[in-house]
C-alpha cells in the first residue's frame, strides 16, 4: 500500500469481489440495527426510510422486517444493489423495500421526502460532517438520522492507531465532538451508544484467510488486490491490538425545524 493510500483508491471489483458475499459490508448486527431503532419514533406505514451506503442490505432487511414503512437502498455499487434486491425477493418484500443505484453525494431524494435516514459503516465515504448537512434537506421536520461512526473512545491514544486512521479517515473524533458536529448541522443528538466489540470480531472473522487466499489467487499478479488484502490485514491486525482506543458508535439525531 502506497504512503498515502485509502480503501477508496483501490479497485471497486476487487472491493465487491472482497465483500459481496458477507451480509454486512461493516461492523454491526441485527440486535445493534434494532437497539438503534428503538430510540425512533412514529413510524408508520405511511412514513418513508432511506438507507444510505446499504450494500447488500443485512441492515436494512432489519429495518424491513420490523417497521410497515417503505424503505429505499442506495448503494455505489451495482452489484451490490443487484443482491439487495435478490434479498427483497427472497423475503418477499417486494413493493415496499427496493435497492437503487447512487451516490450519496447526489441522492435521488426530495427535499422533505424522508421520515429515516439511516446509514451504518458508510457515512466515511462522504464525510459526518459532509453527510449529516447535506442529508438533512432530505428529512421532514422531526425526522431522524441514525447513522454509525468511527470514533475515539479516549483522548490519547498510541502513535501507531493515531497515524493509522489520521490517513485513513481523518474526520475520526471523539464522541463529545460528533455530538457537538450533529447539533452544529442542525439535529437534536437523541441517542449515542457504542457498538460492541463482537460486531467487530465478527466482521474481521468473516474475511477469513481462505477467503482471502482464494481472492490472491483469482487476481494473481495483480498488485491492487495485494495491497487492498494486505491493507485489510493490518486494519484487523490493529482492531485487535487498539480495541479500547476506538470503534463505530451509534449516533441518532432528531431534525427539529
Amino acid at each position: 500500500m502506497s504512503e498515502n493510500q485509502t480503501i477508496h483508491e483501490f479497485d471497486l471489483n476487487i472491493i465487491y469481489d472482497y465483500f459481496g458475499n458477507t451480509q454486512r459490508q461493516g461492523p454491526g448486527s441485527p440486535e445493534i440495527t434494532l437497539k438503534a431503532l428503538s430510540f425512533i419514533g412514529g413510524l408508520t406505514a405511511e412514513s418513508k426510510i432511506a438507507d444510505i451506503g446499504c450494500g447488500t442490505g443485512g441492515q436494512t432487511m432489519v429495518l424491513a422486517q420490523n417497521t410497515a414503512s417503505e424503505i429505499i437502498g442506495v448503494d455505489l455499487f451495482p452489484e451490490f444493489i443487484q443482491q439487495f434486491n435478490q434479498n427483497i425477493q427472497n423475503q418477499n418484500l417486494m413493493g415496499r423495500v427496493q435497492g437503487v443505484t447512487g451516490d450519496m453525494k447526489d441522492l435521488p431524494f426530495t427535499e422533505g421526502e424522508l421520515d429515516l435516514i439511516w446509514s451504518e459503516g458508510a457515512i466515511y465515504n462522504i464525510g459526518f460532517e459532509r453527510g449529516l448537512s447535506e442529508w438533512r434537506k432530505f428529512l421532514k421536520t422531526g425526522g431522524y438520522i441514525a447513522v454509525t461512526e468511527n470514533t475515539w473512545f479516549t483522548q490519547e491514544r498510541p502513535v501507531e492507531i493515531e497515524d493509522f486512521w489520521q490517513e485513513a479517515y481523518p474526520e475520526i473524533d471523539t464522541i463529545s465532538h460528533k455530538v457537538a458536529q450533529m447539533e452544529k448541522a442542525g439535529y437534536l443528538p437523541i441517542a449515542t451508544f457504542v457498538v460492541p466489540e463482537d460486531c467487530w470480531t465478527y466482521y474481521y472473522e468473516v474475511q477469513h484467510p481462505q477467503m482471502q487466499e482464494s481472492l490472491l489467487e483469482k487476481y494473481k499478479g495483480n498488485k491492487s488486490a495485494e495491497e487492498f488484502i494486505a491493507y485489510q490485514r493490518y486494519e484487523a491486525e490493529l482492531y485487535r491490538k487498539y480495541k479500547e482506543y476506538y470503534g463505530y458508535v451509534f449516533y441518532i439525531g432528531k431534525r427539529i425545524k
